[in-house]
């Protein structure tokens, strides 16, 4: 029998894995980990997309959920990214992770094979029987070009309770309020773009995913808390204040890149550095994040 679902309403920062000549810098980490607890944040999403996930090996991706977890000691929830294109490895990563004490599982659609909605609805129930730790479903066809579709989250979350949520990274607020209309309050949508928090709030969701919270966390907490409020005035205002920041940081160069280039231009993180096939951040790139930086702090620390 499945746990309670744990929810997970509110910002969830989809954490950047710092690296330094090649190897993780976890003093790095522990530092992001410990400015997000006490911005308050919701919950922090390790080993995902911008967590760089496709160039980790098992054992790094395995040893950054439990530093994680540690630093962290049970003060937020922790989500680890256990997806993968592979059934059988999406499975082994998942029993790995709840050794390690997590709460629960991000779970992309499987890139490059491009399965059918019910090779999805396959992949993700082998999953499901695999652990009781609680699920969320990663939809984002801009890098999988495949997206599960609202019959296949109907369909799994009618099999499995511990299916109880969705990062929805499609930019459509029409499928956000088909999955709420067919699903209620039996799952809670999250959107997978800091730019499309408010308009998915609006329709139903109860938080994101986000990139910009690795640098301005307590700015997305505000903007949610407000939205969820129904305090759209002041979420509008927000969101209208970091609208071209989180839109140039998906925009300019691949996602991490462009938030990891704001981390080390702040002295946040030693180092902006990627791994291949990623590379650090083009010179028009970094000028045009620069102003971005310049127009935000100008226009919100006016004296």
């Amino acid at each position: 029998m499945a746990k309670k679902k744990k929810s997970f309403t509110g910002v969830l920062t989809a954490l950047v894995t710092p690296m330094l000549d090649g190897k993780i810098s976890f003093s790095d980490l522990e530092n992001l980990i410990e400015r997000q607890v006490q911005a308050r944040i919701q919950g922090l999403v390790v080993a995902g997309t911008t967590g760089e996930s496709p160039t980790l090996d098992q054992k790094e991706h395995l040893e950054i959920i439990r530093f994680t977890v540690e630093k962290t000691a049970g003060r937020i929830p922790i989500i680890a990214g256990t997806g993968a294109n592979c059934t059988k490895e999406a499975i082994q990563l998942v029993k790995e992770a709840d050794q390690l004490n997590i709460d629960g599982h991000l779970q992309v659609v499987p890139y490059y094979n491009k399965p059918t909605q019910e090779g999805l609805f396959q992949h993700f129930s082998n999953i499901a029987e695999n652990t009781i730790k609680p699920i969320i479903l990663y939809s984002i066809p801009g890098r999988c070009q495949i997206e599960i579709s609202v019959e296949t989250i109907v369909r799994l979350r009618k099999k499995f309770p511990h299916v109880c949520c969705l990062k929805e990274a499609g930019g459509q607020c029409d499928k956000v309020s088909e999955v709420i209309k067919q699903l209620g309050d039996e799952i809670l949508v999250l959107s997978g773009d800091d730019s499309l928090t408010l308009p998915f709030i609006s329709v139903g969701a109860k938080g994101v995913v986000s990139v910009l919270a690795n640098f301005l966390p307590d700015q997305m907490v505000t903007l949610v808390q407000k939205a969820l409020d129904n305090d759209f005035q002041s979420a509008r205002q927000i969101h209208q204040n970091l609208f071209s920041l989180s839109k140039q940081l998906l925009q300019l160069e691949p996602n991490p890149v462009g938030i990891k280039q704001i981390l080390f231009d702040q002295e946040i993180i030693q180092s902006p550095e990627v791994r291949l096939p990623l590379s650090s951040a083009r010179e028009e790139s970094q000028t045009l994040l620069q102003k971005s930086l310049q127009n935000y702090f100008s226009t919100n620390f006016k004296n």
